[in-house]
């Protein structure tokens, strides 16, 4: 089990203190179809100074996304907001779980500083949960988006979010805000949410992306979701259905991957002929966009993503008027 050390303390504790008496699970040797190479680039390392100069966290560190070399080598980054350390524990997830720290006031103004320094068009902005907050902390989102806008006028945002459960009045707050996408991902099916996503509710997730189309429907919507966790395809085909019914422009499916033997098992390899057939069962439900393969996370390839989400758009709603 991996340790992190506490700074208060000077002690070690567990990165994950929930799941120590979890029985570890054998890590099965992925498919041939699952491979990435290590980063060792010039724009990599230029990418990292960046992040840790001003004082950021990202989720492709935290999570242990397989893409950071891809996307940082192209000096793209997704920023996590509020802190490292998670007040959910949910049973895929490598993010630290614990008590989080206060908010650092400084942090939008930081974020917004590196977006101008890495040049982005389309900058990907995440969080941990944080339900010790009155507000799951959509006010601080909603002066992250502020100050990139301020910062970088012409990027696009794209915000990823927890579900802010039990938060009245918070989703208002960050829509408010007008991000270009917001993004809050489903993660499985209903049937794995006990074991997999115990802190959060499936239809309140659903419900959340129905409510962003309803106060600013010039949003666009998107959820993502991993496969490999045990479910059955008619389970992934239901959740396409419930994500179109809330009017979720753009759904992404991705191979879950264990960060440790203590974590969630991986109950199969999808392989790439199945990942098609989802993107093309997801096409057909009227879905935007669709980004359907082992390695699809969902801020990998966003900036394309978002350029090819606006045209679908465009083309449907030229279409419509013929």
């Amino acid at each position: 089990m991996v340790t992190i050390l506490d700074t208060v303390t000077g002690k070690q504790r567990p990165r994950h203190p929930e799941k120590q008496k979890n029985p570890e699970n054998e890590i099965q040797r992925k498919p041939a179809w699952i491979r990435v190479k290590a980063p060792v680039s010039k724009t990599y390392q230029e990418t990292r100074s960046i992040v840790k100069d001003n004082n950021l966290v990202t989720v492709c560190e935290e999570a242990g996304c397989p893409n950071i070399g891809e996307c940082w080598d192209k000096k793209h980054a997704t920023f996590m907001i509020m802190g490292e350390i998670c007040t959910r524990a949910c049973a895929f997830c490598n993010v630290i779980t614990g008590k989080p720290h206060a908010l650092d006031p400084n942090e939008p103004e930081n974020v917004a500083r590196a977006v101008r320094q890495m040049g982005l068009q389309h900058v990907v902005i995440t969080s941990v949960d944080r339900d010790d907050l009155a507000d799951g902390g959509a006010r601080h989102f909603a002066d992250v988006i502020a100050a990139v806008r301020a910062a970088s006028p012409e990027t696009t945002i794209e915000i990823l979010t927890p579900d802010f459960l039990r938060k009245e009045g918070a989703l208002e707050i960050v829509v408010a805000a007008k991000p270009d996408v917001f993004n809050h991902n489903l993660e499985t099916v209903a049937s794995n949410y006990l074991t997999v996503r115990p802190g959060a509710r499936y239809f309140h997730s659903i419900r959340l992306l129905q409510r962003v189309k309803e106060i600013d429907p010039a949003i666009f919507t998107k959820s993502g979701i991993m496969v490999g966790l045990g479910e059955e395809r008619n389970e992934v085909l239901q959740l396409m259905d419930d994500l179109r019914s809330a009017d979720v422009d753009f759904i992404t499916i991705g191979q879950y991957l264990a960060p440790t033997r203590k974590h969630h098992p991986v109950r199969a390899f999808v392989t790439p002929e199945e990942f098609k057939s989802y993107e093309t069962a997801a096409y057909s439900k009227g879905f935007l966009m669709v980004s359907a393969s082992p390695l699809t996370r969902s801020s990998h390839h966003a900036g394309e993503d978002f350029a090819r989400l606006r045209a679908a758009r465009e083309a449907r709603q030229a279409s419509a008027k013929d």
